[in-house]
């Protein structure tokens, strides 16, 4: 049996509720991870603490790497000088 036979039998074994929580963690992970990639693609290079790149690929992480993006990859916005 494969890995990925397992870990289905696994989730039908899981009472409704359990396949609940496993279908609602999935899918807020996989829109942060969107939200971050797309936030990566519009901004420019001087609005993102370091590389574009390393950033990307630690949003392919699960919630852990699009939440430390949005916390501390980018940079806050340029106040107007008056």
């Amino acid at each position: 049996m494969s890995a990925v036979s397992d870990a289905i039998g696994a989730f039908k074994r899981l009472p409704p509720a359990g396949q609940a929580a496993v279908v609602a963690v999935t899918a807020w992970n996989v829109t942060l991870s969107i939200a971050a990639e797309r936030d990566i693609q519009r901004r420019r290079s001087d609005e993102i603490r370091g590389n574009k790149l390393v950033w990307r690929l630690l949003c392919l992480t699960n919630t852990v790497g699009p939440a430390i993006y949005f916390r501390w990859g980018r940079r806050p916005p340029a106040q107007p000088q008056r």
